[in-house]
């Protein structure tokens, strides 16, 4: 009764523990916002605010009247599926069943309640978005962590927790938030011939940086498989206040992310929805998609090549963030804010991997990357040689 309460969790030989539940994050206080660092925040992992379309225009093309319809409001806009079914089903993902949520992690938390109860484990990345970590405690379940490389879940560590007993695997396919990994196409065959095995385990994919990832989107749930979701947020591509992502999976896990929702908000403002869908359907939006996927990468690209520059090893082959493996984590990050650069420390990221820290490229001007991983290698090479990572 305590497990299925999600009071407790089975840890094996070690036995029945109490288990682990997040401190909910208060909002912050009201009022000015904190003073911003001398020169940029570079912590932040928000999409650089010139290279999104503009919100404006689309929304005086929105014939409201008739958007606002009350006797349709329950249903999805017509117009936003249909582009979402587009952006899908050129990926080859299967888009027969759709719903609209507010946001990916609103995405994520409705597909593992959708099938999950507490106490079902879970396996994450390590280092891993804090956010999806806080949403499987918050529904009491038991993270299990991967380390990830480059091309995402180490196979044999990603078999070892499957054969632990996992109920779902949450992933990000590219652009990884910290470390920008992105799944190949070996890769995805490597994991889904470990899948193969255990067809009752839940596959979400969290594709947040969808078009300007840089990187093409490879799953690991195969046309057949029974129970998984593609969620494709639109903050990253259009604006963070449009609290719309678009989720793809079997019929079953659609219903029921459909029919939780009907229970609270009901859905996603139609305005949102109708918005979103002009963005999307603009004559001109695949160009500012294009060019924003070309400047991230430029940007990604220019610290990371910097650093090694200085012989500091980063990763970044994807998305809005670089991940820079470190000795010791506060002294760099207190180091750069010192000259006016604010970064995140990796403690929030991370299970079992090793520090480090995650730099935001996303507004990261390409001249400017010399002068941060100077500052970097000087505190990561000061006092001793550095050991392979």
């Amino acid at each position: 009764m305590l497990r299925e309460r999600g009071f407790v969790v089975g840890a094996g030989r070690r036995g029945t523990r109490v288990a682990p539940r997040p401190a909910l994050r208060a909002p912050g206080p009201g009022g000015s916002p904190p003073p911003a660092p001398a020169r940029a925040d570079l912590s932040i992992g928000l999409a650089d605010p010139a290279l999104l379309p503009p919100i404006a225009a689309a929304l005086a093309r929105v014939d409201l009247d008739a958007k606002l319809r009350v006797s349709r409001l329950e249903a999805a806009d017509p117009d936003l599926l249909d582009a979402a079914r587009t952006g899908f089903e050129a990926d080859g993902v299967r888009s027969d069943a759709l719903a609209v949520v507010s946001g990916a992690m609103d995405g994520v938390e409705r597909v593992l309640g959708a099938h999950l109860r507490p106490g079902d484990r879970a396996i994450v990345e390590d280092p891993c978005y804090p956010p999806i970590r806080d949403v499987l405690l918050a529904l009491g379940l038991v993270p299990i962590p991967v380390a990830v490389d480059d091309s995402g879940l180490i196979p044999d560590l990603f078999a070892a927790a499957l054969h632990r007993g996992a109920q779902a695997v949450v992933t990000v396919p590219r652009a990884q938030n910290p470390l920008g990994a992105a799944v190949d196409e070996q890769r995805a065959g490597e994991l889904r011939a470990l899948l193969a095995a255990h067809a009752d385990v839940l596959i979400v994919e969290d594709d947040h940086a969808s078009l300007v990832a840089g990187a093409p989107f490879r799953s690991l749930a195969d046309s057949s498989w029974p129970r998984w979701a593609v969620i494709r947020a639109l903050s990253k591509i259009l604006h963070p206040d449009l609290r719309v992502a678009l989720v793809a999976g079997d019929a079953t896990t659609i219903a029921r992310v459909e029919g939780r929702q009907a229970l609270g908000p009901r859905w996603v403002s139609h305005i949102l929805q109708a918005t979103a869908a002009e963005l999307l359907l603009d004559a001109g939006f695949d160009e500012v998609v294009t060019h924003a996927r070309h400047v991230y990468a430029a940007r990604r690209e220019a610290l990371i090549g910097a650093l090694a520059d200085h012989g500091v090893p980063a990763h970044g082959r994807s998305g809005l963030n670089v991940w820079v493996p470190l000795r010791e984590e506060a002294p760099v990050a207190r180091a750069l804010l010192d000259e006016g650069w604010l970064v995140s420390a990796g403690e929030l990221y991370r299970f079992a991997s090793g520090p480090g820290i995650r730099v935001t490229t996303a507004t990261l001007d390409v001249a400017d990357a010399p002068e941060v991983a100077a500052v970097i290698a000087a505190i990561e090479h000061a006092g001793r040689s550095r050991r392979a990572y």
